[in-house]
């Protein structure tokens, strides 16, 4: 059973960036698929962006396109969420996900294990 714990959440002011990691334990996730979502306020968790198990294919939901980058560090078993130029519509709980398929997914029915979340919260 693999276990994911998130860092790097915080307040911020629209147009800045903040970098959130999800740190994996347990279990190697180098051939898991490894995905970000969001949950805002009233709203349903969303899919932000994954990265496939090799790390040669991502995928990003279009809002965050070009201003979010997805990355991972296999060897400290971790995964990276880059988030630049920073919205207040951003603004939720992101949740680390892991599918024990290399394969990306953007369903989080697709995903095996979740961390707790950490908030990000974007001023005007």
């Amino acid at each position: 059973q693999v276990q994911l714990v998130e860092s790097g959440g915080g307040l911020v002011q629209a147009g800045g960036s903040l970098r959130l990691s999800c740190a994996a334990s347990g279990r190697t996730v180098s051939n898991y698929a490894m995905g970000w979502f969001r949950q805002a306020p009233g709203k349903e968790r969303e899919f932000v962006a994954a990265m496939r198990g090799s790390g040669d294919s991502t995928a990003y939901t279009d809002s965050v396109k070009g201003r979010f980058t997805i990355s991972r560090d296999n060897a400290k078993n971790t995964v990276y969420l880059q988030m630049n130029s920073l919205k207040p519509e951003d603004t939720a709980v992101y949740y680390c996900a892991a599918r024990t398929s290399p394969i990306v997914s953007r369903a989080s029915f697709h995903y095996d294990a979740w961390g707790q979340g950490t908030q990000v919260t974007v001023s005007s």
